[in-house]
């Protein structure tokens, strides 16, 4: 369906006499029920859905996905749950032509992020996509253009952005008390992810269109290894941990640092855990970025669990008076100690006892809410495109560095690598015909 054509069917839902048409043309009110439509049903955007839902102004009208499988199985869970059952479809282009929807949750594979979520704003929908924003640094440009083109309320799936123990964390690395802040460093030990075992191609399993999974990725063989949850660990989908947990873990330094764009980067690694197997993506991974006054460490390993500080995840800000570590269920102080003529004297900064996340208040919920109370007020969430795509950005500069073997070098104001072809021509991805790179 072209641009133009949709395009008209919004500004006709607009025309049209009724509730719905008014809905597409306004904030919604406090008496309205919003209706939400899922495009990629399996993982996270259930997981997503599931948490509007506790919403009670938030009714689920649409699913769609390219596995019919997957379709009925969700369906079935939220006629169960919500006693409505919703409209099914296995394009988004035409649930997008649904007039009832307000909003969609985008929960594909991240090599569709882009096309949906513009198509999405085209059709006079609010967004809720799920990170990275996007899988290439170019997309994230043009998704950041279209929310402002078509003044819709986008919320990017980093979630940690409204969880109430990261906001403390946050507020504490700005308060200056760790002292001058010299390096950061971030990791995702990851001892539940298995080694993928090779497997023959084979034939599309019924009720799957698999064209249309592909979408604008290279035409591939169906193999399941690169279908649903494995999709992470091959480049034509996606940046392995650096863009699915990176994403989340870079965002919190970014955020504590108040900083967007690195100077250089290097990164090394490989398939070391599991060098035999069928992932593309390293399984083990180092990246240093270089800002004006601070380095952040980023790494990743799979099959292990032991990370820093004893903690399979998490974010360590290192301060001249102590280092703050934060990961999802907590934060904690290590203050430095103080010398004096070779003898202690205490320590640099007053001690405190860990916080605690409050299980009720993770994030996700409170990182919903957030979307819905946007639409209705039309302010911008915590997560819009303009702050989500900063952490993805800078996961596909660790991605980038590490796929070149460069050190490479990042102007944040051109958005291009400076004197490097290798790195520029990854910048933006190659659509496989028909499909298009959106222009906005």
């Amino acid at each position: 369906m072209s641009h133009s054509r949709r395009r008209f069917l919004r500004h006709s839902a607009m025309a049209v006499a009724g509730v719905g048409a008014a809905r597409l043309g306004r904030a919604a009110q406090p008496s309205d029920k919003i209706n939400i439509g899922v495009i990629g049903c399996k993982g996270m955007g259930f997981a997503d859905l599931s948490s509007l839902l506790k919403i009670n102004e938030v009714d689920c009208r649409a699913l769609c996905d390219v596995d019919a499988n997957v379709l009925r199985e969700r369906a079935a869970e939220v006629e169960t749950s919500t006693s409505i059952r919703p409209k099914l479809y296995g394009d988004y282009r035409q649930l997008l032509e649904d007039r009832d929807i307000d909003a969609v949750v985008i929960g594909t594979p991240d090599h569709w992020h882009c096309l949906m979520m513009v198509d999405a704003c085209d059709a006079g929908k609010d967004v809720y996509v799920e990170k990275p924003m996007a899988n290439s640094i170019e997309e994230c440009q043009v998704m950041i253009k279209a929310a402002k083109r078509y003044d819709r309320v986008v919320q990017v799936g980093q979630w940690q952005r409204s969880g109430p123990h990261w906001t403390e964390a946050m507020e504490f690395v700005h308060s200056g008390q760790l002292g001058r802040i010299r390096t950061v460093r971030a990791w995702a030990y990851m001892n539940w992810l298995p080694a993928v075992p090779n497997v023959p191609d084979e034939p599309v399993p019924e009720g799957v269109d698999y064209d249309m999974w592909l979408g604008p990725a290279k035409k591939r063989a169906f193999n399941r290894n690169r279908f649903h949850f494995n999709f992470r660990w091959f480049w034509d989908y996606a940046g392995g941990l650096m863009t699915d947990w990176g994403v989340h873990l870079i965002d919190i330094v970014l955020w504590g640092m108040k900083v967007n764009a690195p100077k250089s980067i290097a990164s090394i690694g490989g398939k070391f855990a599991y060098p035999d197997d069928a992932q593309e993506t390293p399984d083990t991974q180092q990246a240093i970025y270089e800002f004006d006054d601070f380095s952040m460490m980023w790494e990743h390993a799979v099959g292990i669990e032991l990370g820093p500080f004893q903690r399979s995840h998490g974010i360590a800000f290192v301060g001249n008076d102590g280092t703050l570590v934060v990961d999802r269920s907590g934060w904690e102080l290590f203050p430095e100690v103080l010398l004096s003529d070779g003898k202690r004297q205490g320590y640099r900064m007053p001690a405190m006892p860990p916080v605690k996340a409050r299980p009720e208040a993770t994030g996700l919920d409170q990182h919903t809410q957030n979307f819905i109370d946007c639409m209705k007020s039309r302010k911008q969430p915590r997560c819009n495109p303009e702050v989500g795509s900063v952490a993805a950005v800078n996961a596909h500069l660790g991605n980038i560095a590490f796929r070149t073997n460069d050190k490479v070098y990042w102007d944040g104001k051109s958005m291009t690598f400076d004197g490097n072809a290798k790195a520029n021509a990854l910048l933006t991805p190659t659509y496989r015909a028909p499909w298009v790179l959106p222009t906005v």
